[in-house]
């Protein structure tokens, strides 16, 4: 066993190796998730300098609206909008793209750099709802204010490049987890069929979103088999979501990740991914607590503001006001950010 010093040593050794931009290995990878809490300090301080390198002092802030609640027949374990699970949220169709284009300006006035129109179920329904999508997209990029993002399934190439055309920037559809644990999470649609939506954003000019929700259970190793795999697809943003367990859904009585084990995950996909994006999503208000603020000294260099899917965030000045303390800044969207 590495003595406190020797660890640190392969720390700032790896450490080197990323700000250079050079991929470490599984082995490397490993040796950092096996780190203990007294190393985990040591970890974050040089995932904070890749993240200086590659983004500065810029956080990059989202915004999402939740277009269409619940009636999902996916089984995805952690989620409450599935027919599988009874659960108390609000269900309701694709709503209207004026009310899409008001949550924007929410947005907007919240400090968003980004906004995001997500909709349950497997895929869009309809070529109705894929209308009103792309035409509340074509009124954002007329207007020119934000960057414009979609989350709408698992949707093939025609679809996608008709919300391209229509102004779409970034499709996000994360993969969840590691492909060896993905049968443990979801058992009606394969991995592939998520892996391949990536691949089809990309290929026709898209930015990718793509990230998962940690805490299902998956072991420690797999969380890096995830990395490696979001590595090898190129994805642009990598959203990472911990579980805020809701009652009713099959993950309502798994264990809550550590705030120190959250910073680990955070910090080892700096080091995996060094000029990524990454975004911490939903579950940092719940998991994290007093340690929220430290997610950009563990390496992101971005996180959604506002409401989540079926949860609630906080108040978007106490957000705005950490990135403040941090020393850190918003990117500008081009208005007055309080």
């Amino acid at each position: 066993m590495n003595t406190a010093k020797q660890n640190y040593q392969i720390i700032k050794e790896l450490e080197s190796k990323a700000i250079e931009n050079r991929p470490l290995d599984n082995a490397e990878a490993v040796f950092l998730s096996n780190l203990n809490d007294q190393d985990t300090f040591d970890l974050i301080a040089s995932a904070n300098r890749i993240r200086e390198k590659f983004k500065g002092n810029k956080i990059s802030l989202c915004s999402i609206v939740n277009a269409k609640s619940g009636r999902c027949p996916e089984d995805c374990v952690f989620c409450s909008q599935s027919i599988h699970f009874k659960t108390n949220i609000d269900e309701y169709p694709l709503i209207k793209s004026e009310e899409m284009l008001q949550k924007a300006e929410e947005a907007l006035s919240h400090g968003a750099q980004k906004f995001g129109i997500v909709t349950s179920g497997r895929r869009l329904s309809t070529e109705q709802e894929l209308n009103e999508i792309c035409k509340t997209i074509k009124k954002l990029k007329e207007e020119g204010k934000i960057h414009r993002c979609a989350s709408l399934g698992i949707l093939g190439r025609d679809e996608l490049i008709k919300l391209k055309e229509a102004g779409l920037e970034e499709y996000h559809h994360n993969l969840e987890t590691a492909r060896s644990y993905f049968p443990k999470i979801c058992t009606t649609h394969d991995y592939e069929e998520d892996v391949e939506t990536v691949k089809i954003a990309k290929s026709i000019g898209l930015r990718s979103c793509c990230g998962g929700i940690f805490g299902l259970g998956e072991h420690p190793e797999q969380r890096i088999e995830l990395a490696f795999t979001l590595k090898e697809l190129d994805v642009d943003s990598v959203p990472i979501n911990f579980l805020h367990p809701i009652k009713g859904t099959g993950a309502e009585n798994l264990p809550p990740l550590k705030p120190l084990e959250i910073l680990k995950i955070i910090a080892i996909y700096r080091f995996l991914l060094p000029a990524k994006d990454i975004k911490i999503a939903g579950g940092r208000e719940h998991n994290l607590r007093d340690f929220q603020s430290m997610i950009f000294a563990a390496g992101a260099n971005s996180t959604m503001v506002g409401n989540y899917l079926t949860t609630k965030g906080r108040d978007f000045q106490d957000d705005l006001q950490m990135i403040k303390d941090m020393g850190l800044e918003p990117v500008s969207n081009g208005f007055n950010i309080p």
